[in-house]
């Protein structure tokens, strides 16, 4: 996704948060809890400015739902205020700004943080403090043992599987190879791949690393050919993504193509036209165009609060990243324990099945925080996106804890 000058000022001006006064804290209470009038405090870090600012539309999809969440009567009645800063997608900034979010700001819990290096640098400190973190936007698999963090993105190696697993089960595709990005994702998505095409006893037909400034894909299209492989799962950017196929229409490739659901979004249709037509996406969101009230609440607070911000996946993201601290707010209000951080640890560990968002059948318990559990099938024809088969469980050979 890329934007322009204009679009960038924009989005500086929409996610910049002016310094917010710091609640009085009653004695005895916890931090971010203010009971006199219902509120309560909660923050993130996200990158206004640095390499990739166009993140900031996660958070202010998430600011959008907190916005919308408190014209329609709050959290049982309570009003969320989200003190968000700018960490320039730098993970020691990102330390910084969350000491500065807990000093200054009070906060009760971090909520849709952005990043996965920046979100993993803070775990020391957030534990430190006993600071919930829920919904860190990123996937590593440190997130999923941690007693404080509860994430709803998972583990890409999941998604590569599930990938796999419709190729091959629900297609009936014989030779599917990988193509992945030189860093953790891709090698996560390939240990997820790899050992869950081993399970059956099956090797890839072809595995291919990629840099991700990659714009020309010729060298990999030509081995996919060699190979002959009929299906390639694309774990890479919308931009990655985009250039394969472009790299495959020229070299006369035809194969059946999948991909990861942070590309199964409008801006992968603007780099790619009709080429994506017919790419299939694991996906543990719905598709952004889905009837679903939560979706349908989500393009409209994203219309009305964040209205110069596209809709698509990388909003749905974050407004649902928003929705599970929601959803864990919710079971600590209704438990009647006292409003603390431990408390809402326990609360989070008690989700189960939930519907938060755009996802569904999210489950926390101790020990093991993997909170989406399954992912459907998109896929891409015609400009929209279209839920092809339901969700399922991860393949069981490949949804494992980390060790």
């Amino acid at each position: 996704m890329t934007l322009s000058r204009a679009q960038f000022l924009s989005a500086v001006a929409a996610a910049a948060v002016a310094p917010l006064a710091r609640p009085a804290l009653a004695q005895g209470a916890a931090p971010g809890i203010d009971a006199a009038s219902k509120t309560i405090t909660v923050g993130a870090f996200t990158p206004v400015t640095g390499p990739v600012p166009f993140y900031a539309i996660l958070t202010r999809a998430a600011d959008a739902f907190f916005k919308y969440k408190n014209e329609n009567g709050g959290i049982r009645g309570w009003q969320v205020r989200y003190a968000t800063m700018d960490d320039g997608y730098e993970p020691s900034r990102s330390v910084a700004v969350t000491r500065r979010l807990v000093e200054e700001q009070g906060i009760f819990a971090l909520v849709a943080p952005v990043g996965t290096a920046t979100s993993v640098a803070v775990i020391p400190y957030a534990r430190e403090q006993g600071l919930p973190m829920i919904g860190p936007i990123g996937g590593a698999s440190a997130f999923f043992t941690e007693k404080h963090v509860f994430p709803l993105l998972p583990d890409y190696g999941w998604s590569a599987a599930a990938n796999a697993e419709y190729a091959l089960d629900g297609l009936k595709l014989q030779r599917v190879a990988l193509l992945w990005e030189n860093d953790e994702l891709g090698r996560s998505a390939r240990r997820g791949f790899d050992k869950y095409l081993a399970s059956r006893k099956m090797e890839p037909a072809e595995s291919q690393s990629f840099d991700v400034r990659a714009t020309d894909f010729t060298p990999q299209i030509r081995r996919l050919i060699s190979a002959r492989a009929d299906g390639v799962v694309m774990f890479g950017s919308n931009a990655n993504l985009a250039a394969a196929l472009r790299s495959a229409n020229r070299g006369g490739y035809n194969a059946t193509w999948f991909a990861p659901f942070f590309t199964a979004d409008p801006s992968t249709y603007r780099l790619a036209s009709d080429l994506l037509d017919g790419t299939y996406f694991s996906s543990w969101l719905l598709p952004v165009g889905g009837s679903e009230p939560e979706v349908e609440a989500y393009r409209q607070s994203v219309g009305k609060y964040a209205p110069n911000d596209p809709v698509g996946v990388f909003g749905l993201n974050g407004w649902s990243n928003a929705a599970l601290f929601a959803s864990g707010f919710e079971r600590l209000l209704d438990s009647g324990k006292p409003l603390t951080r431990e408390n809402l640890i326990e609360a989070m560990e008690g989700l189960t099945n939930a519907a938060v968002g755009g996802a569904r059948n999210v489950s926390f318990q101790p020990g093991d925080h993997r909170g989406t559990r399954q992912e459907g099938i998109i896929q891409a024809k015609g400009g929209a996106f279209n839920l092809v088969r339901e969700f399922r469980p991860y393949p069981a050979a490949a949804f494992d804890l980390p060790t």
